[in-house]
């Protein structure tokens, strides 16, 4: 994979820090910051997946009525159902 150069300018307390993280363990300052990153990335990713997953919980008895569905996703035979006094409904 091809690399970009990047610079970026931090105090000198933290540039330190970073010099002495990168050394403890065992990496390259480049590679001590790329990981950083990732780990970032991944913890944003993994954040949304779990705001979602609470979310489909939520409100899974209003898209299971919505969609005809038992919850949990299997199929049901047609109804007339109300959505009052669930989460997301008026």
């Amino acid at each position: 994979m091809a690399k970009t150069q990047l610079n970026v300018r931090v105090d000198e307390a933290t540039a330190e820090a970073a010099r002495e993280r990168a050394l403890q363990r065992g990496v390259s300052m480049n590679r001590y910051i790329e990981e950083l990153v990732l780990k970032d990335a991944g913890e944003v990713g993994q954040t949304f997946v779990e705001a979602a997953s609470d979310f489909m919980k939520q409100y899974e008895r209003v898209f299971a009525e919505e969609f005809g569905l038992e919850p949990g996703g299997a199929p049901r035979a047609a109804t007339t159902t109300s959505h009052e006094g669930l989460p997301g409904t008026t």
